[in-house]
């Protein structure tokens, strides 16, 4: 599999979109979507700011600062596998016997997946791409035909900004 180049330490935000295995709408259940939301938390205590997000059934995208000394992907990486460790008996206790397919074979050992391996990251080189990277989150719910309102879906950083009642996780926020 060919090396993905990302370029960290340039000071700017990055847009960055991971998936579930295969695809499959595991972020369905809002005990699973709050783990993810526990895992961007220590996510930010490590120096990460939230600056926007969406959770989907199927992929989240994030809009993040890290700090400059970070190596944005690795942070990723631990970001997956401490929410992947929390979620996947969630899936197990709710869905059984259908988490069967999430298994695979790695480095010869058979365990379950969450998330599809590697992440697609997008550097914003200036406020106004993080903007719109931001009010991308926010439409995709309403784009996929989920919600008809931005405000209707509990899963991203829109109530945050508009200053809406049940924000699911405080966000470190950008001008808009």
């Amino acid at each position: 599999m060919p090396q993905l180049r990302h370029y960290d330490h340039l000071g700017s935000a990055r847009f960055v979109t991971f998936s579930c295995y295969h695809r499959f709408r595991l972020l369905r259940h809002p005990a699973i979507i709050r783990a993810f939301l526990r895992g961007l938390q220590e996510m930010r205590k490590r120096g990460t700011k939230i600056l926007g997000y969406v959770v989907m059934p199927e992929h989240v995208h994030l809009v993040l600062l890290p700090p400059d000394h970070m190596r944005l992907g690795i942070e990723i990486g631990r970001l997956k596998s401490l929410t992947a460790r929390e979620m996947l008996p969630l899936l197990v206790q709710r869905y059984g016997q259908k988490t069967d397919r999430l298994f695979v074979v790695r480095n010869g050992e058979r365990r379950r997946v969450f998330w599809q391996s590697r992440c697609y990251d997008h550097n914003c080189r200036t406020p106004q791409t993080t903007t719109e990277k931001i009010a991308y989150c926010h439409k995709n719910p309403v784009n996929r035909g989920l919600v008809d309102s931005p405000s209707g879906w509990p899963w991203s950083s829109y109530r945050w900004y508009m200053g809406l009642d049940g924000v699911e996780l405080e966000i470190d926020g950008a001008e808009l």
